[in-house]
């Protein structure tokens, strides 16, 4: 057995929900054994799901997969590793150029000491909200590379997952994210440039309770 979160948007609360299912889990790497998991953790939660990766049954929830956007035509992993501030050192902008996985397991995010903040586009992110600078930058980059009307394909969803997330290793979750996007399409009846009113993006973001699950 094996337990995952799924995330949705309360619209009559107007929250952010994280709610955990137990789903037979079928072990294994490939792409046929994720899929089957996926469609284990679908059943558990018995409504509307939109599995958010690249091993996603939808094409839609392929072209949501972090591992598939682009900011500034730089993959989003790499803009999410280059933008921290140590104790020590960094931000370490030659991450920009390196291949994802490798800006990710970078030996300098273990020998730079403590994490201090994230720096992007010369605005500095403190650490609190835990998740809110990644979910700013994937808002960001969705804004970016997907058209409008597939953005608001979303609302057809009231579950967002991630079968690749282990809240024991890691905080943030593109599956969270895509819940955020459908928070703001509701308010604001498309996604909107949060780039440009930060302020008002993180006054919504906490009211909606995104900055706790």
């Amino acid at each position: 057995m094996a337990n995952r979160p799924a995330w949705r948007f309360d619209s009559e609360k107007k929250k952010i929900e994280r709610n955990s299912y137990e789903f037979v889990f079928n072990a294994g790497f490939s792409i046929v054994q994720k899929q089957k998991n996926i469609r284990a953790l679908h059943e558990q939660i018995g409504r509307k799901a939109l599995e958010i990766s690249t091993k996603s049954l939808e094409e839609l929830g392929i072209k949501f997969s972090a591992f598939n956007l682009k900011l500034d035509h730089i993959f989003l992993e790499n803009i999410f590793q280059s933008s921290k501030k140590y104790e020590h050192g960094g931000p370490y902008k030659d991450m920009l150029n390196m291949a994802p996985k490798d800006a990710k397991r970078d030996e300098r995010h273990q020998t730079s000491g403590k994490l201090l903040s994230f720096i992007y586009n010369k605005e500095e992110f403190p650490l609190e909200p835990k998740t809110f600078f990644y979910d700013y930058i994937y808002i960001l980059s969705v804004r970016e590379c997907i058209p409008a009307e597939e953005i608001k394909k979303l609302l057809k969803y009231e579950y967002f997952t991630d079968i690749e997330f282990n809240p024991k290793k890691s905080i943030n979750c593109q599956a969270k994210s895509a819940a955020v996007i459908k928070a703001l399409l509701l308010e604001y009846g498309e996604l909107p440039d949060i780039q440009k009113n930060r302020k008002e993006y993180e006054q919504f973001y906490k009211s909606i309770g995104a900055d706790c699950v």
